[in-house]
């Protein structure tokens, strides 16, 4: 599942915490080819997130709109 959210705050390790557009908030990591590439996102960047499944508390960001 692909959804859209806001990144809330930056946390150690690359992790960022994230409000969906549904006003869930969940832990998120970025993607390999992102961190590869070195894109960097701050708190406030709108970004695409993916889960494994709709209530999960964990994503991934792959992509920073």
């Amino acid at each position: 599942m692909i959804t859209e959210g806001v990144v809330l705050e930056a946390l150690p390790g690359a992790t960022f915490r994230v409000k969906l557009d549904d006003n869930r908030e969940i832990l998120t990591y970025i993607s390999g080819k992102m961190r590869v590439r070195r894109i960097r996102i701050l708190p406030g960047d709108k970004v695409r997130v993916e889960m494994s499944q709709p209530g999960d508390e964990r994503g991934r960001i792959v992509w920073r709109l």
